[in-house]
């Protein structure tokens, strides 16, 4: 059988296991993970390569992982839905996904809109099933088939992994014959430092609470390497003075702590030991700001590198 391969992208309502079914494929950590909404920000890239089995050819799977849907209010939140509408662009297929113990709602109707008007292969996943009652799957896979003509209704477990060879064997029989894309041990397209400055807004995310965890960003201002150190130095951004105490905490606690549990990540993603700075910085109203949110982008600042560099 010819070597097959394609982009498939990953789209769904915040909460709905995109970055942990995007992890799971991967077999790495790509895409960062948190209970909170909103978690990702940027399209992310995981590159599976697909061994061959009884009827299914080899191939490779480029996944694009996507904010979760939601109603734009500010300039942060129309940059992540132009992510969701660019990754629905001239895809092989597209994977909708569902936390299958939610009522469907609204949101969901929305998103389902979305993806109809894409005009792809749309493969429904029933995701979450680890935590419910297998006689509710066959009645919910009856409601679903009545929304689209869906390629096919797959439950799964992007925790456990349930499901998840099911879903590979089908996407392998709608991708078309070609060559790889990127070579056999690249897993993402994602430069370490946009993965360490991730890393390090990951545990904002889940040490802080409240307005906290959405009015942060993370942005490397420097980064040094030699064979045995990496040394970094990384601003968090947050909008006001109040949100500014949390993060450093009394005595500057919360932010140790916060740089302890980011410093240990990095160290494994690099395989160096890691020096980790971390500032914290006010930067009122950063989330309306065009400007600030496009510099965020790592494509954005891979090119500002490039360009200093020159200079």
């Amino acid at each position: 059988m010819a070597f097959r391969s394609g982009f498939v992208s990953i789209i769904g309502r915040p909460n709905a296991g995109k970055s942990t079914l995007l992890n799971k494929l991967v077999g790495e950590k790509v895409a960062i993970v948190t209970p909170k909404p909103q978690t990702t920000r940027n399209r992310i890239m995981g590159i599976v390569n697909v061994a061959s089995r009884k009827g299914r050819p080899a191939g490779q799977i480029v996944f694009i992982d996507t904010p979760g849907v939601h109603k734009p209010d500010s300039s942060l939140n129309k940059k992540m839905m132009r992510e969701v509408h660019e990754a629905l662009e001239g895809r092989d297929a597209i994977l909708l996904i569902v936390d299958a113990t939610e009522k469907f709602g609204s949101g969901d109707r929305f998103t389902l809109d979305l993806v109809k008007k894409a005009g792809s292969t749309v493969f429904l996943l029933l995701n979450k099933i680890d935590r419910l009652e297998k006689e509710r799957l066959l009645p919910m896979m009856a409601e679903y088939s009545k929304l689209h003509d869906f390629r096919e209704i797959i439950p799964i477990s992007a925790l456990t992994g349930d499901g998840l060879e099911l879903l590979l064997d089908s996407l392998m029989a709608v991708l078309p014959e070609r060559p790889r894309y990127f070579p056999k041990d690249q897993i993402t397209d994602q430069p370490e430092r946009f993965l360490a400055a991730e890393i390090v807004r990951e545990k904002v995310l889940l040490e802080t609470a409240q307005e906290v965890p959405y009015a942060s960003t993370v942005v490397v201002e420097r980064w040094d390497e030699s064979p045995r150190l990496t040394s970094i130095a990384a601003v968090i951004y947050c909008e006001r003075d109040g949100q500014k105490k949390i993060i450093i905490g009394r005595g500057g606690e919360m932010l140790k702590k916060i740089g302890t549990a980011a410093r240990y990540e990095i160290e494994r993603l690099l395989g160096t030991r890691v020096f980790l700075e971390l500032f914290v910085k006010v930067r009122p109203g950063w989330r309306e700001s065009r400007e600030f949110v496009e510099e965020l982008d790592w494509r954005r600042q891979l090119e500002d590198l490039g360009k200093n560099q020159h200079e």
